[in-house]
């Protein structure tokens, strides 16, 4: 179920749902996972930890993000529900201590549950005397020379507080004065120490330890109150190409530098607490500039990521089994060992991941760097993992004299230091290195090779739903096209031509491409299925849906009579089954195993079916503010494929959850056997007959 508040009556205005209420209902998606009992405890664990890593997320970027706004455009409001920025800080706040009060109901649980398998995670005031004087010996021996600890007084009035890091705040006294003291959990400092002794493994956290003992490093004062905190500050940033003046000798990637170290200082928005000291939230409160309904109470611990080392402590046979079925990535055979241009020339080559392995994609852009004809590769790059085969296979074919060119977005969050490194090297390499078009991020996930035999010039063109990350391609369901359609290989070939030359509106022959033609392309295909009245069919998977525009033409559909089936794993700004608005459309949402992160748009059935992937969520930031493709899906055999795994996902009735006219998520329900789709598409994987 999803978070109960009050609060939903203001946050849903007819058929619309406000954006940032709908995150947090996706966010307790995650959490339901957290309970649930068809995922193994291990992973159950990491449900909970990507639930608090994910408010984390949610309150440095979204909640900073209407603080910005709640500033400098306070009147402005939410085109869907009509609230403020100051309104929707305000709904945001209220439903973030329900979440506390489940996520510490779900750790407790989940304790409870491991302590029945030899894990005692302990807190420090449920030491035996034993164990109390075992932790202070390594609390004395190992933290102490750590710490760094303050007293602010006349000489020392302020600290510096770093987002996401734990401090322990004392209220200290000494002949008669109060003061306080502050000292941070050392970042050097392993996280969990394994306490000696007994059968079970009995574990206590570094900052238990600290909030246990850390008064031995203000000897000579008297400890009156004491609290562990954690700030987080507002990490939006906007960084324009117009920023990058003389006093960045107009070097964008300088002006993103600056802005990553200036990430430190922007203003706190939110403060937890393990204690209900009013001192020292008043303290707090002031040093910082924050408002009281900002701090929350947490009474387990701030972060949850220390549970992704539970599996350490068990053996190998018991971590199997208290986790998922581990599984690798499969390579079709007929890919294996072979030309994998000489395929590409006679069909398609679908992947999908994570069921279908990146190697397929790392292998053609290898095969591509020692092919005497290949001349070019270009490629747009968001996100790569360390170490990128991505990189290197690039970096080979410009050693080997291929022309390449990576358009490279330094603006994706929380990436741009790895991005700004990939950059550094690809230009070293001799690759031709820019950063995309304008103020517009570029999102697209296109490879472009173009080859020259006999005079004649022919493509290779890759087309993706998700980033060129190893790492992630294991974790996120994406589909891939690798095609040599020559209208397409046209197509994207002027599209990084277009880029280079600071052009967004073209006219392609085969592609949908934001800003200029994705909209108006979707929108042309909702209309043939508008013609067609109650025989209209519009099925469509994405992670977001939240542009007005798109959902006032999908409403259109539903009062013209046209099935709506989507599926939408995160936010969902259109409510579905509202009387004479919404009643033929419905929405689920798949959260299991995999992110779910592909986006297919399908229009009709049959022969007359029209089916696109691509990187664009129905957001206003994609489809408006952003450098987005969709592709056409051409090849007979790769439709058949995404339909079967359409029909997988909604025949899902284990991690589906539909979205009802009340704003609520409800458990699929159903009297047919138990479906997860995921573990179907695992299946079918290994078996060697995906989409089959």
């Amino acid at each position: 179920m999803g978070v109960k508040t009050g609060c939903a009556e203001k946050c849903i205005k007819g058929a619309f749902i406000n954006r940032e209420y709908s995150w947090l209902e996706f966010n307790s998606r995650v959490l339901d996972q957290a309970m649930d009992l068809t995922n193994p405890l291990l992973e159950r664990c990491k449900f909970l930890s990507i639930f608090k890593s994910n408010l984390d997320e949610f309150t440095m970027v979204r909640l900073g993000s209407l603080e910005n706004m709640a500033k400098s455009n306070p009147e402005e409001r939410d085109n869907k529900t009509d609230l403020t920025a100051a309104e929707q800080i305000a709904a945001v706040l209220e439903l973030y201590p329900a979440l506390y009060k489940r996520a510490d109901h779900t750790f407790s649980f989940l304790a409870t549950e491991l302590y029945s398998k030899g894990i005692n995670i302990i807190k420090a005031d449920e030491l035996s005397p034993k164990q109390e004087k075992l932790c202070l010996a390594h609390f004395t021996d190992y933290l102490l020379p750590r710490l760094s600890p303050l007293v602010l007084d006349q000489k020392h009035p302020l600290i510096r507080f770093f987002n996401l890091r734990t401090y322990m705040v004392l209220l200290l006294e000494r002949n008669g004065h109060s003061m306080f003291g502050v000292v941070a959990v050392p970042l050097t400092a392993e996280r969990i120490f394994h306490i000696p002794g007994g059968k079970k493994k009995h574990l206590i956290l570094t900052e238990e330890l600290l909030f246990k003992f850390g008064h031995l490093a203000f000897p000579g004062y008297n400890v009156k109150e004491k609290a562990l905190i954690r700030i987080t500050r507002n990490a939006d940033f906007e960084a324009s190409m117009e920023d990058a003046d003389i006093e960045y000798n107009f070097d964008f990637s300088k002006l993103i530098k600056t802005k990553i170290e200036e990430r430190t200082n922007l203003p706190t928005v939110r403060v937890e607490t393990n204690s209900p000291s009013e001192e020292i939230k008043s303290y707090v409160s002031k040093q910082l500039g924050i408002k009281k309904n900002h701090i929350f109470h947490s009474g387990t611990y701030f972060d949850y990521k220390f549970l992704f080392s539970l599996p350490g402590y068990f053996s190998q046979e018991e971590k199997e089994r208290l986790s998922f079925k581990p599984f690798r990535s499969s390579v079709d055979r007929s890919l294996i060992g072979t030309n994998l241009f000489s395929i590409v020339e006679k069909r398609d080559i679908f992947l999908s991941y994570p069921y279908d392995s990146m190697e397929t994609l790392v292998n053609l852009l290898e095969e591509a760097a020692v092919d005497k004809t290949v001349t070019n590769i270009k490629i747009t790059i968001y996100r790569l993992m360390d170490h990128s085969g991505i990189v290197s296979a690039l970096i080979k074919a410009a050693n080997n004299g291929k022309d390449v060119t990576a358009v490279m977005e330094l603006c994706a969050r929380f990436d741009e230091e790895n991005n700004l490194e990939n950059a550094s090297r690809l230009r070293e390499a001799g690759c031709t290195v820019f950063y995309g078009l304008g103020d517009y991020k570029v999102h697209s996930k296109i490879i472009s090779i173009v080859r020259e035999k006999n005079g004649r010039v022919s493509y290779i063109t890759h087309i993706g739903t998700g980033n060129y990350n190893e790492s992630t391609s294991r974790q996120y369901t994406d589909l891939n096209i690798i095609t040599s359609n020559k209208e397409i290989g046209e197509d994207g070939v002027a599209f990084f031509r277009n880029l280079a030359v600071l052009n967004l509106e073209y006219g392609y022959k085969r592609l949908l491409v934001a800003p200029y033609s994705l909209r108006s392309g979707l929108i042309a295909e909702i209309d043939k299925e508008i013609a067609k009245g109650k025989d209209g069919l519009i099925r469509a998977k994405m992670n977001s849906l939240t542009d007005r525009g798109m959902i006032e033409k999908l409403i259109e559909a539903n009062q013209a009579g046209v099935k709506v089936h989507l599926v939408v794993r995160g936010i969902c700004c259109l409510l579905p089954g509202v009387e004479g608005v919404s009643d033929n459309i419905s929405v689920i949402s798949i959260v299991g195993r995999f992110l779910e992160h592909s986006r297919i748009y399908s229009f009709s059935s049959g022969k007359d079916q029209r089916m696109y992937i691509g990187s664009a969520d129905l957001m206003t930031r994609n489809i408006s503010k952003r450098v987005e493709i969709a592709c056409p899906v051409l090849d007979a055999g790769v439709m058949e494929k995404i339909n079967h795994l359409m029909d997988n996902i909604f025949n899902d009735n284990v991690k589906a959850r539909r979205l009802l006219s009340d704003g609520r998520y409800h458990k699929v329900q159903s009297l047919s056997a138990p479906f997860d789709s995921q573990e179907e598409c695992l299946r079918e994987a290994q078996s060697g007959n995906l989409g089959l």
